[in-house]
């Protein structure tokens, strides 16, 4: 995971570079602001989508809880990465990746277990309503 994020952190660094090669090299002279408004307001269309199409067919054949657990596990990335961040700026504590990493498990675990007293839950109730249906047929 440690691997997948320096990737990433090193990928936005090369994107970066080559869009201010491209503001200087044309001599848009657009400045830091600009371009982020600009990048991150067309990567946020470009995530809208190709999200938008995933959740809705998930919202079309009754998986609410999977568009539920995908919203959850992204706060909970985020906030775990502020709360480190906030961390190392405030020197409250110290800004630790394998703090993160047990938040993220710790929220994953805690699923875990709701999923399988949801399931348990879901199950009796089919149970219970197979068995009235059962009755009525009788």
């Amino acid at each position: 995971m440690k691997e997948l994020l320096y990737y990433i952190v090193e990928l936005i660094a090369k994107i970066h570079t080559k869009i201010l090669t491209i503001n200087d090299k044309y001599e848009y002279e657009l400045s830091d602001k600009t371009l982020h408004f600009l990048v991150i307001g067309f990567l946020g269309l470009a995530l809208v989508f190709v999200i938008h199409p995933v959740f809705k067919m998930l919202a079309k054949k009754g998986h609410v809880m999977v568009i539920t657990w995908i919203y959850v596990f992204t706060l909970i990335v985020v906030i775990t990465f502020a709360i480190e961040i906030g961390q190392k700026v405030t020197n409250t504590g110290y800004m630790e990746f394998a703090d993160i990493m047990y938040g993220i498990v710790g929220f994953f675990y805690m699923f875990f277990v709701f999923a399988l007293f949801r399931s348990a839950y879901h199950g009796i109730l089919k149970l219970i309503n197979y068995e009235k249906q059962k009755k009525h047929r009788q």
